[in-house]
């Protein structure tokens, strides 16, 4: 509903979901506590509350870069245009001779340039000296790339890369995140004892902040209702009766 799957494949197949259908959830919740935030802000001011009102497809929506205006003013549609990107070319996924994939993002003329001196290309550049030719002429352009990646493994490629300041990340499977060293300096996988016996693994807490960072000490109950009384009748107040009688209509 956000338009969003609308944008995710290739022209000439379906709309695929993009990554998780989950997405819109997680982004809801965000941008609720988000709201909470403000309007906590807003009482401690004013003393007045508010009601925060969030859409499931809304915090989508309003990421959608500048279709929305875009449309408004020319009526032009996006359309499907595979990993690449509308307005950026190259600003692709491109696969490495060992089977990765590798993301090149070139949004201006001096990344450009240095992904050209990584590639030893300079000679290319007079034809695809301007954004405006580069678009012209996407598809060539993105094969040459292509090729170029293509010829190497990942990290031989991602080395000539950063060499040269190109921006670049490797394409990352789950896999990947685990063995990756900048997941690992910033914690975002951490591994807590496991309600069920054993550890698990999961992800750590974002955003880290200077003076409370916060930890991970539980990872959940493992049955569904766990805490109910200790939330219901701690903490919001209700009676015994009152919590009998919610799970005797099914309400919890």
């Amino acid at each position: 509903m956000s338009g969003i799957t609308y944008l995710g494949g290739f022209p000439d197949r379906p709309p695929v979901t993009p990554g998780t259908p989950t997405i819109p959830d997680y982004l809801a919740g965000l941008m609720g506590a988000f709201g909470a935030l403000v309007a906590l802000e807003h009482r401690h001011r004013t003393g007045q509350g508010q009601v925060v009102d969030v859409g499931l497809y809304e915090p989508i929506l309003r990421m959608l870069d500048e279709m929305i205006p875009v449309y408004a003013a020319t009526g032009h549609v996006r359309e499907r245009i595979g990993s690449g990107t509308e307005y950026v070319v190259p600003h692709n996924h491109y696969a490495t001779r060992d089977g990765s994939w590798i993301a090149i993002a070139c949004t201006n003329d001096r990344m450009f340039e240095r992904l050209l001196r990584a590639m030893e290309r300079p000679d290319l550049l007079p034809r695809y000296h301007t954004m405006p030719e580069r678009l012209r002429l996407r598809d060539e352009l993105d094969a040459l790339v292509a090729a170029w990646v293509g010829g190497s493994t990942a990290r031989e490629v991602r080395r000539r890369l950063d060499a040269a300041e190109v921006p670049n990340s490797l394409v990352c499977s789950v896999r990947d995140l685990f063995e990756d060293p900048h997941v690992k300096a910033r914690e975002n996988i951490v591994t807590v004892q496991s309600p069920l016996g054993g550890l698990l693994s999961m992800v750590g807490i974002v955003p880290k902040l200077s003076l409370t960072p916060g930890a991970i000490d539980f990872a959940g109950p493992p049955e569904v209702g766990q805490h109910n009384e200790e939330i219901y009748c701690g903490r919001l107040g209700l009676s015994q009766e009152e919590l009998a009688a919610l799970r005797a209509r099914g309400v919890i």
